[in-house]
């Protein structure tokens, strides 16, 4: 499994929302709201990185009012 961290920003009041929906991804480990740079932080947990980078392009980035993203995934040691 590998982790990776999605960083999202949002149209300001549409999080809630935006959480409910990332909630109803499979992969999804975690939603943090966040303050700073960036509005929410989601943990995703999936097979390899082309299915991490399909969940980001095809579920993530389709959310309606999600603006922009940043994905960081952990280099396994």
């Amino acid at each position: 499994m590998n982790d990776a961290y999605v960083m999202l920003n949002c149209d300001l009041g549409a999080e809630a929302a935006i959480i409910e929906e990332l909630k109803e991804i499979e992969q999804v480990v975690d939603v943090f709201e966040t303050i700073g740079t960036h509005d929410m932080l989601v943990k995703l947990q999936a097979e390899n990185f082309e299915k991490v980078r399909e969940i980001v392009s095809r579920n993530i980035q389709q959310i309606k009012k999600v603006r922009s993203t940043s994905t960081l995934i952990k280099k396994e040691s």
